[in-house]
């Protein structure tokens, strides 16, 4: 044709139905999503949904976050599991609700303002405490608003205009009224034990606020110089009467020889707390266990400080240790020490006599028998000082042993403690003080230190202020959960411990089922709780002390219900700042008890009781609650096992008589791409705003829908690229099918029973997928229902009906059965497939709701996920299209070859013939159009053997595909190749397309 001849093939391009739609192929996401919020604040969603009638209730309990800083990538992966649930509950027909809240009260705010007052040169105790709480809710305000925007942004729905702030008046009230079921249930007490204290923060913390770090610590060996060596009932015992008197005689003589030989010896224990020393009160042994023999001292090294010829009792199996550690460089066995040989036995303390002491520590030290004693480490035997150790302070509880009280609130000695009074255990700065070095110093003078140096340990430190803690005996306030009560609610048992135990085992569905385990050890083992706290901002301990009474005296607490109800009135009104004004003790007593009879506590409650609480003043109290007072789920971190988990079951124990929650959900923490903890220092940290400004929250969401929750979880660049390219892949299917439903009304629709096979396959894999998403989520599986979605939206949508149906889409006349059947079923796979995802992928599927339903009011969170009929499941048909599909990958596979090879182009370019040996298998093929299904121009089916050169997949058995080229032309319209191409009406045109042109 020369260069000016016009060309006068026909243009069908305007004939042919391609996808139209306005949904883009790339998301803008973080430029567009709040716009999306913002509609949603608009329209009220979270408001309307609530309208819903006459669904059953789901609530799930929002734990706390704290309010003193930006959110953080765990903040992140909380609320959005927490959103999913209540989201995905929604849609099954629920009436989800979700109330979030904030933990206002404690340390981490309190340690901000003194942080503050610390730069400006002034001393917290110098401000009025009224004053100082006013200062502590403001901030906590501050932050609340800060994070209410944050988690907003993430896409999470809620009552965000009502949430619940444990510092509100009310909450104060309740929490002070929660607290005082404890007073008048018999439960509280004032005891004096040892608690894990921060000397920096002058607190006691509860386990919850602990964390631990590696830290390097001195480590001492010391010897205890034995004083008496049998009990009198050791020594006077005698041999039976039958004995000849030579042989009294001779036991009296050994029994001589042996004390006299365990009086020149010492018993050597370890620690790696030099300043407990001071406060020893006994040592330990274990009577069953640990074999024990006395050793002698022959030659040591330079620089030891042992002494040739001395005598030490030591564990058998530690003693090469203990004397390597020494710098012993040659010892002897003498004997074994049997264990009834302690029994009785004392020591002196090591600085007993010291210059300066003052008589301070002249008193014999015990040796007595304890199961905690191990030869794990150290050498046998265990210091024991019952006011800073729970192992010692058992101990000394069943020995009588005396309680020291040397150690101020800042962590010193007490200024008139001789020798070391005033001296720092831990300094202000978290920073080691020079008691440790003091003691190890004067062990050395009073000759008792037989060996120094330094061990680098997991030690406890405060979770705020990063410092060291110490054990210290301190009045607290304790609840019992031993104590039997008689409250009437003693169905799942009549301790608190009791119906803890009994709650986890048969009233709570644990996710995953290890938190069950986890719990239940804690609780099983764990000792009283400690409420109290030497803190200002926080509720106070409501109660009143009869002073000059002991705290064992029956009238010591004052239990008084108006007393009580007057206090939470007061609460109620003005919050729980009137404790601190002066005259409220006089008002609140008045005409009830002389208010000059009682002391009134300011120490103020542990936040884990607030928190613990929280049941009562929103699942109770408020009218979006729950109706019995008990939340179907709380969800947070595996470390809440410890914390809100372990409080509020506790606290509900006690005050409903059972666990507050139906079901408990934990997740892992998150880490790097390589496993690694987060770390600012590490610069390995994600920020939820820096993801979200690069991909948008649906991203970070999809992250979490696509990470297993139950173990730790990874997230870096690289994980987020490959989320956001599964989402890209989802994004075009989603894309696909709105745009080949544009126009579609329900008069195309067609009645499952006219459709072709293909279309009801689709169908009896929707009826599938509902079950797996509906089971799913009912089990908060968010991995599984996402994972089992995308794969069927990759690899039965797009790979095989999408690829398939593209041309009937696109070339079928409008009305032919065939496309309306399509178009129908992309439909139903439209409304959900929408709803299905809404739960995860909030944003995204938000916007492919509104380009086929606009309007103001409109939106896919106010649908739920529609009813599919079972009647579309045929297994039959599923296990007929399962064989096609096998062969159907064999020729696919084998046209790839040839593709690749550039024989073809396209595989419309083939007619290939199918060898399939079962017979079964060929009626299948040969009834459906098997053509269209490979996307060829023709096909020939047959079950002839095939031949050597046959294509074949060694998964697919029994097929061969030999390839052939079509024959004929190709249409102009639909490209296919077939013989009558050119004989119809329409030039360049097949049968189906002349048809089509009309």
């Amino acid at each position: 044709m020369c260069a000016d001849t016009p060309d006068t093939t026909p243009d069908y391009r305007n004939t042919v139905f391609l996808p139209e739609t306005d949904f883009p192929m790339r998301a803008g996401l973080p430029q567009r999503e709040p716009d999306w919020l913002a509609r949603w604040a608009r329209i009220g969603v979270y408001d309307r949904l609530r309208e819903k009638t006459g669904r059953d209730s789901f609530v799930l309990h929002d734990g706390p976050p704290y309010a003193n800083g930006h959110l953080h990538i765990g903040h992140a992966l909380n609320k959005v599991l927490k959103d999913m649930v209540v989201r995905s509950q929604q849609m099954m027909g629920k009436d989800s609700r979700y109330v979030p809240g904030w933990d206002c009260h404690g340390l981490p705010i309190e340690w901000k303002i003194e942080e503050q007052y610390r730069a400006k040169g002034l001393n917290k105790d110098d401000v009025d405490v009224v004053a100082f709480r006013q200062e502590c809710r403001k901030f906590a305000e501050g932050w609340i608003d800060v994070q209410r925007e944050e988690f907003k942004r993430l896409g999470v729905t809620g009552n965000w205009a009502d949430p619940y702030l444990t510092m509100n008046y009310h909450a104060e009230a309740v929490i002070a009224g929660e607290f005082m079921k404890f007073l008048m249930n018999g439960t509280l007490y004032q005891g004096s034990k040892p608690v894990m204290w921060s000397p920096v923060e002058k607190t006691a913390l509860a386990e919850a606020e602990v964390e631990y770090h590696d830290h390097t610590s001195h480590t001492i060996w010391v010897r205890f110089r034995v004083v008496e060596a049998y009990s009198k009932e050791v020594r006077t015992k005698k041999p039976g009467l039958s004995e000849s008197v030579e042989a009294r005689i001779e036991h009296d003589a050994e029994m001589r020889a042996r004390e006299a030989e365990l009086r020149s010896a010492s018993v050597v224990i370890w620690t790696t707390t030099p300043w407990t020393i001071p406060q020893n009160r006994a040592v330990a042994y274990h009577p069953l266990t640990i074999e024990y023999w006395l050793y002698e001292v022959e030659q040591v090294a330079e620089g030891s400080t042992a002494q040739v010829g001395e005598k030490l009792i030591i564990a058998k199996k530690l003693a090469e240790g203990v004397f390597t550690q020494a710098k012993v460089e040659k010892f002897k066995p003498i004997r074994r020490v049997w264990e009834h040989e302690f029994d009785g036995m004392t020591l002196a303390h090591p600085f007993r006599g010291i210059d300066g002491a003052n008589g301070e520590w002249d008193y014999d030290v015990p040796m007595l028998p304890g199961d905690h004693v191990t030869e794990d480490a150290g050498t046998g035997f265990v210091h024991t000082a019952p006011s800073h150790g729970d192992d010692d302070y058992q101990l000394g509880l069943k020995y009588g042993l005396p309680m020291t009280y040397n150690v101020e609130p800042d962590g010193s000695y007490r200024a008139d403690l001789p020798v070391f009074g005033g001296e720092a255990i831990i300094l202000p700065d978290g920073k080691d003080g020079p008691a440790n070095v003091s003691v190890i110093k004067q062990l050395a003078y009073a000759g008792a230190l037989f060996a120094k140096g330094k061990i680098k340990h997991s030690y406890p430190h405060s979770w705020r202020s990063k410092a060291p803690l110490i054990y210290r005996n301190t009045p607290q306030w304790f609840v019992a959960i031993d104590e039997k009560l008689d409250d009437g609610m003693s169905t799942y048992g009549d301790t608190i411990r009791a119906r803890a135990l009994t709650s986890i085992n048969d009233l709570v569905k644990w996710t995953p089922q290890t938190g069950r385990n986890r719990l239940y050890s804690m609780i099983e083992a764990r000792p009283d709780w400690v409420l109290s706290r030497q803190r200002a901002w926080g509720v106070p301990l409501t109660c009143f002390v009869k002073k000059g009474a002991r705290p064992t005296d029956p009238d010591f607490l004052l239990r008084d219900d108006t007393v009580n109800a007057r206090i939470v009135a007061a609460f109620e009104a003005e919050g729980a700042d009137v404790w601190y004004v002066q005259g409220f003790k006089e008002k609140m007593l008045d005409g009830i008890a002389n208010p000059q009879d009682y002391e009134q506590i300011f120490d103020v409650l542990d936040v884990w009781f607030d928190s613990g609480s929280t049941h009562a003043f929103v699942l109770r109290d408020r009218a979006d609650g729950a109706k019995d007072g008990i939340a179907d789920l709380y969800l947070e971190g595996t470390d809440q096992h410890r914390g809100w988990f372990h409080s509020s079951m506790l606290q509900a124990c006690g005050t409903k008589g059972r666990a507050p929650y139906k079901g408990v959900l934990t997740h892992g923490f998150t880490l790097d791409e390589k496993g690694m903890k987060m770390s600012k220092s590490l610069g390995n940290t994600v920020a939820p705003q820096e993801v979200i400004d690069q991909y948008g929250a649906d991203i970070l969401r999809l992250w979490v829908a696509q990470s297993d929750y139950t173990v730790d979880l990874r997230i870096g660049k690289e994980i987020l690229k490959g989320t956001a390219d599964s989402y890209r892949r989802l994004r075009n299917t989603l894309r696909f099918i709105l745009g080949n439903l544009a126009g579609f009304t329900e008069a195309e629709r067609v009645d499952p029973a006219e459709m072709p096979e293909l279309e009801r396959w689709v169908l009896h894999r929707l009826a599938e997928l509902d079950h797996v998403v509906r089971k799913g989520y009912a089990a908060y599986d968010f991995q599984g229902v996402f994972q089992t979605l995308f794969t069927f939206c990759t690899v039965d949508l797009s790979a095989v009906y999408f690829d398939i149906r593209k041309d009937a889409l696109y070339c079928d006349p409008a009305d032919s059965q065939r496309r309306r059947a399509a178009r129908t079923v992309l439909d139903l796979l439209y409304h959900r497939l929408v709803t299905w995802l809404a739960p995860i992928l909030v944003f995204t599927m938000e916007e492919v709701w509104l380009c086929r339903f606009p309007g103001e009011d409109s939106s896919v969170h106010l649908q739920d996920i529609p009813e599919t009929p079972a009647d579309w499941l045929d297994e039959p048909l599923a296990q007929k299209w399962d064989r096609i599909r096998r062969v159907r990958r064999t020729v696919t596979a084998a046209l790839e070859v040839q593709r690749t090879a550039k024989v073809i182009g396209a595989s419309l370019e083939a007619e290939p013939v199918v060898h399939v040996e079962d017979a079964e298998t060929v009626k299948a093929l040969k009834s459906v159009d098997f053509a269209d299904l490979c996307i060829t121009s023709g096909i020939q089916i047959t079950n002839d053997p095939a031949p050597q050169e046959a294509f074949r997949l060694a998964e697919v058995p029994g097929v061969g595909v030999v390839f052939e080229k079509a024959e004929g032309a190709k249409c102009d319209r639909c490209w296919k190749i077939l013989p009558d191409v050119g004989t119809h009406a329409h030039p360049g045109t097949c049968a189906r397309c002349d048809a089509a042109l009309g």
